[in-house]
């Protein structure tokens, strides 16, 4: 009862019902008229049946508007049948991995879950579109009011009129192609599941059923641990891609079977090296001489001219990699073990944006999966006829049937996708095995196509590794190291488990980690109890329980290669001192520890060179050997004999003087450090490349000019010790009187 009378007495009040109902313009619209002026009672606010059915409580400005018809009214039902959705259906594979796609196995590449948002966006695009309620309300306004009324007022109806956004502007742009959950997983959350890696005969395979007749294969190598990446079954690519020798007659390529196909060396993230691309231009004769080393007996007489250094992070020569892909036409094939960044340099390398350009007349192309001529075709008539999908059936309709195309259930190379002018890229995850199967996209109107072939395994670093340290194992940009000191006695320890200490009699040597994981100089004793996972230091280890009881000495390395021209810097500078490196009483000596897939450790030591070409003691056991094994030298003739036998016979030449045969003991002296890994393994060494003199931090005029703080430590003490003697001094010639 209390209800109803206030509701009564409110009516009366505000006097509602008694006036007319009239739209106003709202005043956030038009603030130059005045309300006030027109001395009427404000009805209540009028709300549509779409405002009032939405679920959302936003504060919005109240409109001083009112409906014609009174707001108790229901509003008008809708008998219109709703527009029927367009239906699509999810790619032949996921653009991300390259595996084909399934609504199956929720674990394996290529899933998609028909319940996550960004697939049934795609599947079923909302036609709505992106207009707000303000819009709205904005629009319907315009219309009920007189537009001579407004001018007079001074309200400019044209620039009202031309603020109205078209509706064909406000529709939804069109959803992008979905990515399967895993490579949605790996894009948003970094985690995700490795695939099987495929082995090198697949590989090979996969690339002899190319349908192109020019081919070029791009193997590509990672920077961080060059050239540990390189494939160790080379020799198998070699038979038909032989690499050019130094023969100034040997041919460029070769035909096999009706295709030619060639090799190039691309070593990738090049920014790791050095700061500034001239600094990496002047390694390549460097990576040269590596890539010819780690070749073994292949590369004694190639010519490696076919060697690219790139970094796709920094652009460094990717434009001319592009313009050479799109010059040679044909398939490019990207090749190398699995996280060395293929996926990256393909996204930087594709030639986009070329398919207005006409195709090639000299380049012979083969449809892989060509329609077959007695398909079954569809007249018109009975295409209209054909009834329309029912909503039950559509989940066994979302993937595109791959049985329309014909395809060959043993072909490792999938179908060609439509070609575009900007495709989608494959996904670039630092997880090893991002790639599941071959990505190939097409460019320059059938002129050629670049493929993505899934990475072969590594000896499995990661696999020794805590889950949660796994991505700190990859080096995402270029490190300055620390220089840390081993002198004897100590070891170095890398993420607690890869240990490298000096083999004694050890000199001091210098040491810089090139390696994303920390690395820290203990004691031996306290590094061997760290490593094998029994000590309690407080030093982390990032390695799973149970690797110490798995490591294993990895190698002996030799610090064998001569930098001292590099170290000793104006000594033997041709504009400074000039003097020769045999002509100092030392050398500097180094070599590069290599750690697979991590990076690199630097260890350089300084040797005097009568230690280094001092004869090794021999054992009790390699002398007696070596008396009973030695054939009795012959007597050298004196002098004065050989002038008498040239006398009596001067037509005949003089015997050579007797050359001695090198032996074990001419081997000098070199610096040996014991490195010990998990199993024994992901270890190697090359020539060291100097990266702290290309790395090391840039000291500026200020630090060198400004001197440290003078310490303080004792200077009242001293200040009071220099009183006592001055005063002892003093008071010793008043006590002789």
């Amino acid at each position: 009862m209390h209800r109803a009378f206030s509701s009564r007495w409110l009516n009366t009040a505000l006097n509602i019902a008694e006036h007319p109902k009239r739209v106003e313009l709202p005043l956030f619209l038009c603030p130059s008229i005045n309300p006030a002026s027109h001395h009427r009672r404000l009805g209540p606010v009028a709300s549509s049946p779409r405002l009032r059915a939405s679920p959302w409580r936003s504060q919005y400005r109240c409109l001083h508007t009112e409906a014609d018809t009174p707001s108790e009214t229901p509003p008008p039902v809708n008998d219109t049948p709703p527009e029927p959705f367009s239906l699509k259906r999810l790619p032949k594979q996921c653009r991300g991995c390259g595996a084909l796609s399934q609504t199956t196995f929720p674990n394996q590449p290529g899933y998609f879950d028909l319940g996550r948002k960004a697939v049934r966006n795609y599947l079923r695009p909302e036609t709505a579109d992106r207009s707000r309620r303000e819009d709205k309300i904005y629009e319907d306004a315009l219309k009920h009011f007189d537009h001579a009324e407004l001018a007079k007022k001074g309200v400019d109806v044209e620039a009202l009129a031309l603020s109205i956004v078209p509706s064909e502007t406000r529709q939804r742009p069109p959803p992008k192609v979905p990515l399967c959950d895993r490579c949605h997983s790996l894009l948003h959350n970094h985690t995700g599941q490795s695939i099987y890696h495929p082995s090198i005969d697949s590989i090979r395979d996969t690339i002899l059923e190319s349908p192109y007749k020019y081919n070029h294969v791009y193997h590509v190598l990672d920077a961080a641990d060059f050239p540990m990446s390189l494939l160790p079954q080379l020799s198998q690519f070699l038979d038909t891609m032989p690499l050019r020798t130094k023969n100034r007659r040997s041919r460029l390529g070769k035909f096999y079977g009706n295709q030619k196909t060639e090799l190039s060396f691309v070593i990738t993230r090049c920014d790791l090296l050095a700061p500034t691309k001239p600094q990496v231009d002047s390694l390549f004769p460097y990576l040269q001489e590596v890539l010819r080393d780690a070749l073994g007996r292949t590369g004694r007489n190639v010519r490696l001219g076919n060697l690219i250094a790139v970094s796709a992070k920094r652009s460094w020569w990717t434009k001319e990699l592009k313009e050479d892909i799109w010059k040679r036409a044909g398939a490019g094939w990207m090749v190398g073990k699995a996280n060395v960044g293929k996926s990256q340099l393909f996204e930087a390398v594709f030639p986009k944006g070329r398919m207005n350009l006409t195709p090639s007349k000299h380049q012979i192309t083969v449809d892989m999966h060509a329609k077959t001529s007695n398909e079954p075709t569809v007249p018109a008539d009975n295409a209209e006829a054909q009834p329309e999908l029912v909503q039950e059936n559509i989940e066994d309709q979302e993937i595109e049937e791959l049985e329309d195309e014909d395809l060959d259930e043993f072909s490792l190379l999938p179908p060609a996708p439509k070609e575009t002018n900007y495709p989608e890229m494959p996904l670039v995850s630092d997880l090893p095995g991002t790639t599941a199967s071959p990505i190939r996209i097409p460019f320059g109107n059938g002129r050629g196509e670049l493929i993505d072939l899934p990475g072969l395994e590594r000896t499995g670093l990661e696999q020794h590794v805590k889950e949660e340290h796994r991505l700190s194992l990859i080096m995402r940009s270029r490190i300055v190291p620390e220089q840390m000191t081993l002198t004897p006695g100590r070891s170095l320890l890398v993420g607690g488990f890869i240990r490298i200490t000096p083999r004694e009699p050890a000199p001091i040597m210098l040491t810089y980690a090139f390696t994303p994981i920390k690395a820290h100089v203990t004691r031996t004793d306290k590094a061997i109890g760290i490593q094998n996972q029994t000590g309690e230091v407080n030093i982390e280890n990032i390695a799973v329980p149970g690797t110490g009881e798995k490591t294993k000495l990895a190698g002996s390395f030799e610090l064998r290669w001569d930098v001292t021209k590099q170290r000793t810097g104006p000594l033997t500078r041709k504009d400074a001192v000039g003097l020769k490196v045999e002509r100092l009483p030392y050398r500097v000596l180094s070599t590069d520890i290599l750690i697979e897939g991590v990076g690199w450790v630097e260890i350089t030591a300084q040797v005097r060179t009568k230690d280094l070409f001092k004869q090794k003691p021999k054992s009790d056991t390699q002398s007696e050997i070596q008396e009973t094994e030695t054939p009795q030298e012959k007597k050298e003739p004196s002098a004065l004999e050989r002038l008498e036998a040239l006398a009596a016979d001067p037509k005949k030449k003089p015997a050579p003087a007797p050359v001695s045969e090198p032996t074990e003991n001419d081997e000098p002296n070199w610096p040996v450090v014991d490195v010990y890994s998990p199993e024994g393994k992901f270890i190697s060494c090359r020539k060291p490349m100097n990266g702290w003199m290309l790395n090391k931090p840039r000291v500026s005029a200020a630090s060198q000019k400004s001197r440290p703080r003078r310490s303080m430590k004792g200077m009242k003490k001293l200040e009071k010790k220099r009183r006592r003697e001055k005063e002892a001094g003093a008071g010793a010639p008043s006590a002789s009187f």
